[in-house]
């Protein structure tokens, strides 16, 4: 007999498995059909494609590209046999190679109240930002902080377990870039400022915008949290509608940014392995080489075999699986799932640094411009 109530139990934890997989595809590739006269046939298997697999996103990009993102290398290969001998009717297609996605973030306060003036110079927009409390951005990905939770049911979580200022956690203006669970958040911290409501609906679009395609290299934002100190604004409506506002706010959110030390985050993946005694040391070095590093190792009761936990950052596990195999004897047998989101250390602004590489790359691969954002762009000075 099943107990009341564990049915729902077991779909709310694999909503929330799935979840964690369709908010965090960390592993995307770029198609395209050989010849352009089956581009309609490649659309509509894409379509079909994401219908069937709840942990597959497929997108279309300003770019012009068509992306398939899933949860891991294998989940990818599978889904793009799948696009071409189900879906799309066995047309030949072309694959670029597999790319991580990225989160952007920051690792202080902004060492100053940033500063930008609008287009008119009429309008003025002062913000600094801060990284999440720990444990906060984990928490809307699970669900238990959303945007359209009760202002002050919302408010006593933030402030009971993570501490955040019960003032400023009810006047979040919204999440971004998801305005009901995204990882980013805008707080009001201002003090009786006239007409803050009237252009609240522009800088929530800014905001929108900055956190979708952050300043680094127009990746998604995670765990930023933005905070208005002031506004002086034109006393006429027509000088403060969204085409004054919009841009300046994205300006201001990206300056904030630059001055908090921004950084990335990369995803990474909990590695589970079954293995004999022997092959520990296989997994080791092979585990060493990818910048991972095991957690827990145990021996499995009345068994020779070990299950060995580890952290691997999943742009080291592209061919994991073959090196581990190849090391081992054939005797290790990983599983690989999304777990979390990693800050990298060093500063991407570093030229020469690892974030920096990886910043440049993402920046070419997108073609924006090659040039390290300079900060001058985005803040003003009085």
């Amino acid at each position: 007999m099943l107990k009341s109530g564990t049915i729902t139990d077991c779909e709310e934890a694999y909503n929330i498995r799935v979840m964690k997989f369709s908010v965090s595809p960390v592993v995307r590739v770029a198609v395209e059909p050989k010849h352009a006269n089956d581009l309609p046939k490649l659309v509509e298997g894409l379509k079909r494609l994401s219908k069937s697999d709840p942990m597959v996103q497929c997108s279309f990009e300003e770019s012009g590209e068509h992306i398939v993102a899933g949860a891991g290398e294998l989940h990818l290969e599978i889904c793009l046999k799948d696009l071409q001998e189900e879906y799309c009717q066995g047309i030949e297609i072309i694959t670029s190679d597999p790319v991580v996605s990225y989160r952007e973030s920051v690792s202080d306060t902004s060492s100053e109240i940033c500063l930008s003036k609008s287009p008119n110079k009429h309008n003025r927009l002062y913000m600094t930002a801060q990284p999440f409390p720990k444990g906060l951005a984990e928490a809307i990905d699970e669900g238990r902080i959303e945007g359209r939770q009760e202002v002050k049911a919302r408010a006593k979580i933030l402030s009971d377990e993570f501490e955040m200022d019960a003032t400023d956690s009810r006047k979040i203006w919204c999440f971004g870039p998801d305005e009901n669970s995204g990882t980013n958040f805008l707080i009001d911290v201002s003090k009786g400022v006239q007409y803050m409501n009237e252009i609240k609906d522009s800088v929530v679009a800014a905001f929108a915008w900055a956190t979708k395609e952050g300043v680094l290299c127009d990746e998604n934002c995670r765990g930023i949290r933005w905070n208005i100190h002031d506004v002086t604004l034109h006393a006429d409506a027509i000088h403060r509608g969204g085409g004054q506002i919009i841009p300046t706010a994205r300006r201001c959110l990206y300056a904030a940014m630059l001055t908090a030390k921004a950084r990335f985050m990369e995803p990474v993946y909990l590695v589970e392995i079954q293995c004999p005694e022997g092959a520990m040391g296989g997994i080791y070095s092979t585990l060493n080489r990818r910048r991972g590093h095991v957690f827990s190792e145990e021996q499995k009761v009345g068994t020779p075999l070990y299950n060995v936990k580890a952290y691997l950052p999943v742009n080291a596990s592209f061919g994991f699986t073959a090196d581990l195999r190849s090391q081992t004897g054939g005797q290790a047998f990983p599983q690989c799932v999304f777990d979390h989101w990693q800050v990298i250390g060093a500063d991407p602004l570093e030229v020469g640094s690892k974030a920096n590489e990886i910043m440049m790359e993402t920046r070419k691969r997108k073609g924006l411009k090659v040039e390290i954002p300079p900060l001058g762009e985005y803040l003003d000075k009085l």
